[in-house]
């Protein structure tokens, strides 16, 4: 960011637009130091060809605002052949005779309008700039002037001279001199208009943005004039390149719409952001420099950015089932051979990832997210290849697709199977985890489902390169939107409604997130609420067991939902000593050996909340819930009397996600393991195995506390859901005369 010289006014709105209202595309105007700044012909002149002193003005006076705040600011400006076409006409007229009126009139030579009007232009700015205490300087330059090694040298020594001098360099094509043919014709060489020399100059001159002025807001979907057009709010190339009709050249310039647009994605692909918006309306270039949403955006990370708004959500889930239908169409080695191409380009493409999931990080704190978030958010080191590991997995196991899952005779040749089938399409909303967008899209392309996916926006960034990188692999015979990204709010609430299309929503995240969603849709809605997983500790546990489990179990990834939230431990294990062996261990983030019994208060590890009990005889803050979710380095401590009161406490608090017993009777463990009704119930394990992954799964869509369709962690088999395949040779029901039933079972081939 420039240094500011004049106090706090622009700094202190510019500031508060970041914190507040910026949209997170124009964010990297935060780092702009030097941008060049073109005025068009149409901005120049009025209709009927004379300045347009009034915008003009304005034009200058923002660039004197920019100037006095540190920005080194460089113009660019069209016009000179429109002024001095308008004072040749005049002097023609006047010296003319009235027999020279009645004769046909002979079009004025380009190149002397050129040359009047560069002069008055000139003058013109000069007068204006004086006026704001500004100075400037013109350069003329010509497309056979950036043939020359020196003179490219010679021109950025000249302009960083001026620029240190806050000087205003104003550049525009020499037309008086050009060899081109005429200024509107000749569309050859370097550059061809001043819309292509802005973009070569911000190039040459290493600016961090280029503002192209226009007539119009910016870049419409069609004729500005049509009701139907609708402004273009950032460019992406692949999108609209073979969408956008562009009418007509400029009323006065060169090229108009097509050239500044031709320029801007030229100027982009180099690494120059680029905004054309409207030089009529006011303020638009300071507007353009607090980073409001305002004009059309071109950069070169667009793409990652800015996904299609111009598909309905009716159509994305359509899409998306049509796709899939193709995928369960190819054989299984095909599918197999996709999940490869995306492990291979996750880790191709795993610098980009990590730049990307930095920058969200970066976001993310500076936006004071919680520290739980932001941990799920980032990306851990080797976390890539781990994916794409998992990845290669699943696509060894069994093809889950129209497998026979029971065969049964019913009559005489009349053969019935059960087989495995997709379910459909898949809606996934999501938190914080990036990851969870590649052990989804993965389980998607294995199952043969259609899936839509909708992250939060603290990973906007990691969503779009890794839904890119995942997508590209897919190949094009199966279409580009079996996994769509939903990219606002609106068509979440839009798709919540498609129940006649949509076939599951799983969320992962918060408890409001899961609730709100069960509240809006029709549609079956797989996942867990919260995470609040408990470790009973009986009185016959092997402490140091105990010990190293619970450490593991709370401190490994505390933000996870599988990270034990409650500690249970049966009373006599408060005289022995228990209690404190795993307050310590807790407290240090240490498996320390049972015969160590004291506590350190200095040591700093897992904050520490007692139930009642433990409260009292610990001296510490007292749960303000036994149903709550800490996701973070914090958990509850209670006694109770035995095992069958542990199992009350966990029915009454828990969230019948994970929960796990540390104990050596095994009359006891079985007690637990048999009567504790939740998802996922372990005897002397960290409640951290339970994931999909170390299942065996190959990857999870989420961890499921349902009781109907999936429990637990959900892989491959989750998604799936059942066909009838009856094979026959002309049966007949007929009230079912003459048919015997035989119901016998079958032997499933392998």
């Amino acid at each position: 960011m420039p240094t500011r010289t004049t106090g706090t006014t622009r700094q202190g709105e510019l500031e508060a637009a970041d914190g507040n209202s910026m949209d997170s595309t124009r964010a990297f105007v935060r780092d702009v130091k030097r941008l060049v700044v073109k005025v068009g012909t149409a901005v120049v002149t009025r209709a009927d060809g004379r300045l347009a002193l009034g915008r003009l003005g304005a034009v200058c006076e923002q660039i004197k605002e920019l100037n006095s705040q540190g920005y080194e600011v460089i113009m660019v400006t069209s016009g000179a052949v429109g002024v001095g076409r308008q004072r040749l006409r005049y002097r023609k007229l006047v010296n003319s005779s009235f027999a020279d009126l009645q004769k046909p009139q002979v079009e004025l030579d380009g190149k002397a309008c050129a040359a009047v009007g560069q002069s008055s232009l000139m003058a013109l700015y000069d007068t204006l700039f004086t006026q704001l205490d500004v100075t400037s300087a013109q350069l003329l330059v010509t497309d056979q002037d950036f043939g020359s090694k020196d003179f490219r040298k010679q021109l950025n020594e000249t302009v960083q001279s001026l620029l240190s001098l806050t000087v205003i360099p104003i550049f525009n094509e020499n037309d008086a001199v050009s060899t081109r043919k005429a200024p509107y014709e000749d569309s050859s060489g370097i550059f061809w208009d001043n819309d292509s020399l802005a973009a070569l100059l911000a190039l040459e001159l290493k600016a961090d943005l280029l503002i192209l002025l226009s007539d119009v807001e910016g870049l419409y979907s069609g004729p500005p004039s049509d009701p139907k057009s609708r402004l273009i709010h950032t460019y992406i190339k692949e999108r609209h390149q073979g969408e956008i009709t562009l009418g007509d050249k400029s009323r006065v310039g060169r090229g108009g719409m097509a050239a500044k647009v031709n320029a801007a994605v030229n100027a982009a692909k180099a690494g120059i952001p680029v905004v054309i918006t409207s030089g009529y309306a006011s303020g638009n270039i300071l507007k353009v420099l607090e980073g409001e949403d305002i004009g059309t955006l071109f950069h070169r990370d667009a793409h990652l950015w800015v996904q299609s708004k111009d598909v309905s959500a009716r159509e994305m889930a359509v899409a998306a089932r049509e796709s899939s239908r193709i995928l369960q169409a190819i054989s299984s080695e095909d599918r197999r051979k996709i999940l490869l191409e995306i492990a291979d380009a996750l880790e191709a493409n795993q610098e980009q990832i990590m730049n990307e999931n930095e920058a969200d990080v970066a976001a993310a704190e500076k936006a004071g997210y919680e520290r739980s978030l932001i941990a799920r958010l980032a990306l851990k080191p080797g976390k890539i290849t781990s994916l794409a590991n998992s990845i290669r997995v699943l696509a060894k196991m069994e093809d889950p697709i129209g497998r026979v899952l029971k065969k049964t005779e019913l009559a005489d040749g009349l053969v019935l199977e059960k087989t495995s089938s997709p379910l459909g399409v898949l809606l996934i909303v999501f938190e914080s985890r990036p990851e969870a967008l590649v052990q989804i899209a993965s389980l998607a392309v294995r199952s043969g489902n259609g899936l839509l996916l909708k992250g939060g926006k603290e990973a906007k960034r990691s969503n779009a390169i890794l839904h890119k990188v995942i997508t590209d692999a897919i190949p094009d015979s199966i279409g580009g939107r079996l996994i769509g990204l939903v990219t606002s709010r609106e068509e979440i609430t839009d798709l919540l409604k498609l129940d006649d299309v949509i076939d599951l929503v799983i969320p992962r995240g918060s408890n409001k997130l899961v609730s709100q969603i069960k509240e809006s849709t029709k549609i079956p809605v797989l996942g867990h609420a919260d995470g609040i997983c408990h470790i009973y500790v009986d009185k016959s546990a092997n402490m140091e067991m105990a010990n190293h489990i619970i450490v593991d179990a709370k401190v490994d990834y505390p933000a996870a939902c599988n990270a034990v939230e409650t500690l249970l431990l049966h009373k006599d294990l408060v005289p022995a000593g228990g209690l404190n062996v795993i307050v310590f261990g807790l407290r240090s983030r240490m498996n320390i050996p049972f015969s160590v019994l004291v506590l350190r208060e200095s040591l700093k590890g897992v904050t520490l909340y007692g139930g009642p009990k433990v409260s009292s005889i610990l001296n510490i803050p007292q749960a303000q819930s036994f149903h709550h979710e800490y996701n973070s380095m914090a958990c509850t401590i209670e006694t109770v009397d035995d095992v069958h009161e542990a199992i009350d406490h966990i029915h009454q608090h828990g969230s019948a996600h994970t929960d796990c017993i540390i104990a050596e009777d095994d009359e006891v463990a079985e007690t637990f393991l048999s009567q504790v009704d939740s998802a996922a119930v372990f005897h002397n394990a960290s409640t951290r195995f339970c994931d999909g992954a170390r299942f065996g799964l190959g990857a999870e869509v989420g961890i499921s506390t349902s009781r109907i369709h999936a429990r637990g962690p959900v892989g491959v088999e989750g998604l799936l859901t059942t066909r009838w395949i009856l094979r026959g040779n002309g049966q007949v029901v007929d009230g079912d005369k003459g048919v015997t039933y035989t119901h016998r079972d079958l032997p499933i081939q392998s």
